[in-house]
């Protein structure tokens, strides 16, 4: 087939006044939270503020020391009867210092008293010491009695020591503060125990104590 000289393509003219398209976007639909949907998430907050609570307040809360007495060694008991009848004793105790808080803790002194049947016997006092968060630390002490009177609860004692144990009356006591950042929390503790001394091996055979 034959072409012609000129071979045009004809194109259509773009109209003056285009049509504007408008783009419309839809947000993304959030159904609207139930009334059980609205509980749950109360509890949810309420549950968690709660535990947080409790959780500060049991590392937070400062909590007295506990104390224990650990030993107590008879090692020396001697009745006199030269001049009147007088006692000799001579103790060794250990006590137990227990932190129970996520804190240091730093005492001034241990006192500790040592009686029979009611009588307050002596009295020892230890320096002071430091004890490290949620630790425990052993103090040692010495008590020397030395001519004691035991007129009224002779024949009591002398009956003890036939039998070979004697029950003694402890109290003791510790001073001290705890180191709370930049805070210094005043604590005291004190435990009264009934102690049965062993008088052939010098050891503890049972000891009640309860806190004060």
């Amino acid at each position: 087939m034959a072409s012609t000289k000129n071979d045009y393509v004809v194109y259509s003219p773009l109209p003056p006044n285009p049509t504007a398209q408008n783009v419309v976007f839809l947000p993304v639909y959030h159904p609207a939270p139930t009334r059980r949907r609205l509980l749950l998430r109360k509890f949810l907050i309420g549950a968690t503020s709660l535990l947080l609570l409790s959780l500060s307040i049991y590392f937070l809360y400062p909590y007295d020391p506990t104390i224990q007495l650990a030993r107590l060694r008879l090692n020396r008991i001697k009745v006199n009867s030269s001049l009147g009848l007088t006692l000799d004793l001579s103790f060794s105790l250990t006590v137990m210092v227990h932190n129970r808080d996520f804190y240091s803790l730093d005492y001034d002194s241990l006192d500790v008293s040592v009686g029979y049947r009611a009588r307050e016997l002596g009295f020892v006092s230890s320096q002071g010491g430091h004890v490290r968060s949620r630790a425990s630390s052993y103090v040692n002490a010495t008590l020397d009695l030395n001519g004691l009177e035991v007129i009224h609860d002779v024949f009591y004692l002398l009956e003890d020591l036939a039998k070979g144990v004697i029950p003694f009356d402890t109290d003791t006591q510790v001073n001290g503060v705890l180191g709370f950042f930049f805070f210094k929390i005043p604590l005291k503790a004190r435990v009264s125990c009934e102690v049965y001394v062993n008088t052939n091996n010098q050891t503890i055979v049972h000891q009640d104590c309860y806190p004060e």
